[in-house]
């Protein structure tokens, strides 16, 4: 069994939201989900020692969150070259940030990134959000 950190920036709680639902796969999946928001991860070590890492932030104005792209310059010492990851994200108008994650993610941090790319949402509960969410927690858990 393996434990999957999902770490989340958000505004309005519909990322967390999100966060909470993919974690659902995950666990369904038999294995464990620690779902944080991006405040409770204070450097590299916060991030190592997981068997996979899923990333998430709305898109505002083009752009992930501040908070989510701090994260990512910690993730980059973290050593998760080679471990499963995802990437997610809630907009309204366009979802720039959950693509720009999984391309960190994917480029710069070379981890085994999910095949499906990253999954956006207008919001969990809009268009089958809880089933994309849960399926996406359960395609990374596949992974580990």
């Amino acid at each position: 069994m393996g434990t999957v950190l999902i770490v989340y920036a958000t505004r309005s709680d519909e990322t967390k939201a999100i966060a909470d639902i993919i974690g659902e796969g995950i666990r369904i999946s038999g294995h464990n989900a620690e779902v944080k928001r991006v405040s409770e991860i204070k450097n590299e070590e916060d991030i190592k020692g997981y068997d996979a890492c899923i990333f998430g932030s709305p898109t505002y104005h083009g752009e992930m969150i501040t908070s989510m792209k701090q994260l990512l310059f910690m993730a980059e010492r973290a050593e998760l070259s080679g471990k499963p990851g995802g990437s997610f994200g809630s907009y309204g108008w366009s979802g720039e940030a959950a693509g720009r994650i999984f391309d960190t993610m994917n480029h710069i941090f070379k981890m085994n990134m999910v095949s499906d790319g990253p999954l956006m949402l207008k919001a969990a509960w809009v268009g089958g959000g809880i089933k994309a969410a849960q399926e996406y927690g359960k395609k990374i858990a596949a992974m580990i």
